[in-house]
């Protein structure tokens, strides 16, 4: 019984971890109360603190799994610029900038998560730093530490580019920015 029970919750925390990140990453940190987490959880609010002590324990829970996972998929795509280059196509296209709740959390998260508190950056940055050292070794398996600058910069342009296009209302424009920040980025990469 006893092992049911710390399963069942580890399934119950994970499920609150995945709809938070949609939904954070839908409508912001600050516009997603713990009412309406865990009611997409199909649980009650009075669950939440079996959980999380805090709402800002669940933001960093919440930033560390989905960049976890955003490196985890990364190494499903082919090796080296290949997969870099699949990487840029896929990041910088109108599904990922038309679906936020399923993408990135960088693109849809940054300004907030820049004004949360220390645990959340550290979870930032961690999970920052292993998506850099994934582009790093992409470019240069050989020495990854020697592309380290170079995967900070294209990780940045992809970033930037994204949030750019989210925020024009022209749709035309909105997708020239896209297709540019492509261009830009494999230029940038050879």
């Amino acid at each position: 019984m006893a092992r049911y029970a710390k399963e069942h919750k580890s399934v119950t925390r994970q499920r609150i971890i995945e709809k938070a990140g949609h939904r954070f990453k839908q409508d912001g940190i600050d516009g997603s109360g713990i009412s309406t987490l865990m009611s997409d959880a199909g649980l009650t609010n009075g669950a939440f603190y079996a959980h999380f002590a805090s709402k800002d324990d669940l933001v960093a829970n919440v930033v560390g799994e989905e960049l976890r996972a955003q490196v985890a998929r990364y190494g499903t795509l082919p090796p080296g610029r290949p997969g870099l280059e699949d990487f840029v196509r896929d990041y910088l296209s109108p599904e990922h900038r038309d679906h936020p709740g399923l993408g990135c959390p960088s693109a849809a998260l940054l300004d907030e998560i820049g004004r949360c508190g220390e645990d959340t950056k550290q979870a930032y940055t961690d999970g920052a730093r292993a998506l850099v050292e994934e582009i790093a070794a992409r470019l240069a398996p050989e020495n990854p530490r020697s592309a380290r600058g170079k995967a900070i910069g294209l990780f940045t342009m992809v970033v930037g580019t994204l949030q750019l296009s989210r925020a024009l209302s022209d749709p035309k424009f909105a997708d020239e920015v896209l297709e540019q920040g492509i261009e830009n980025a494999l230029t940038f990469m050879s």
